[in-house]
């Protein structure tokens, strides 16, 4: 029967049947089976790797959050909208934390508006922090490229040492060892920094 076709039409048959077969394949098996790999092998990172609390979930480990003063807490202290100083603040984000909206702000190093914007952060962070401003670390005051990066520098963690311990009302030294206890170190050993 598709010896009376002509060779343009077989050619398009054939075609036709492998754009199928892929389609199956890649669309299909594949991403089935790459799933039910990662349930199986990974089932906490597979579902986002999820932070909950009473069964609710509060945020994720592969995300950073902004953690700013609560309503009441702002209104019963008289504080304006800012960021929460019982909490570790988070490197800035281009994005405003949005996962639908992650990325960079695009900017080149010499960009007047981005050597501006990191000033700024860097006088901002070293009030909010208590500390002087030769002292912020760059990520303090640099957003990461997705702008939604959940890590911080170990040096940037203990800056903030203090301002967590006295809004908390626990001693430095306690909370500095606490951030100590729970630094990760490189990448197999020599990727990335500390954090």
């Amino acid at each position: 029967m598709t010896s009376s076709l002509s060779p343009v039409v077989r050619n398009h048959l054939s075609a036709l049947r492998i754009l199928l077969v892929l389609t199956a394949v890649t669309g299909v098996l594949y991403p089935l089976a790459v799933t039910g790999v990662a349930q199986g092998a990974f089932p906490y990172q597979a579902n986002g790797s999820r932070i909950t609390r009473h069964g609710t979930t509060m945020g994720s480990t592969l995300l950073g959050q902004n953690f700013t003063l609560p309503e009441d807490r702002r209104r019963n202290s008289g504080r304006a909208p800012g960021p929460d100083p019982a909490w570790f603040q988070p490197r800035p984000s281009a994005g405003g934390y949005d996962p639908l909206a992650s990325g960079a702000s695009n900017l080149g190093p010499n960009n007047p508006v981005l050597v501006r914007t990191i000033e700024a952060r860097r006088a901002a962070v070293a009030r909010f922090d208590g500390v002087d401003p030769r002292d912020v670390p760059a990520d303090a005051v640099t957003a990461s490229g997705s702008g939604l990066d959940p890590h911080i520098s170990a040096a940037y963690a203990h800056e903030q040492v203090n301002r967590v311990a006295r809004a908390r009302g626990l001693r430095p030294a306690t909370v500095r060892a606490l951030v100590t206890a729970h630094l990760q170190g490189r990448v197999l050993g020599f990727l990335g920094e500390r954090r």
